[in-house]
């Protein structure tokens, strides 16, 4: 499993030569009404080994949650379940709301 900061995703995906990643959000309903990531997919933690067949194992994904607790533990999961191409966002969408877009809602 990889890390990212806020900065260098925020970089990675203004990036046109660098293939978009998948961003997989695994917070809750309500944490992901709140503020997330335009783009990204939404898929609660627990539901995570239910729906694993929906994701391509060779694309890159990064892992998303409020401060980067539970989307590693999500990478972790992935990476032993066949995922190569795995990246947990350092401090989770708190760090980019902080580091990256500061008009974004915090809780």
């Amino acid at each position: 499993m990889q890390h990212i900061t806020a900065p260098d995703l925020a970089a990675w995906l203004a990036d046109p030569a660098r293939p978009r990643p998948l961003l997989l959000d695994v917070r809750e309903n309500w944490e992901y009404e709140t503020c997330h990531i335009e783009g990204s997919t939404q898929m609660p933690m627990q539901l995570v080994p239910i729906r694993v067949g929906e994701l391509e194992d060779d694309a890159p994904i990064v892992c998303i949650c409020h401060h980067g607790a539970r989307s590693m533990q999500v990478a972790a999961f992935l990476e032993r379940n066949g995922f190569g191409n795995i990246t947990n966002l350092t401090g989770g969408i708190h760090a980019w709301a902080m580091q990256v877009d500061p008009s974004m809602a915090k809780y």
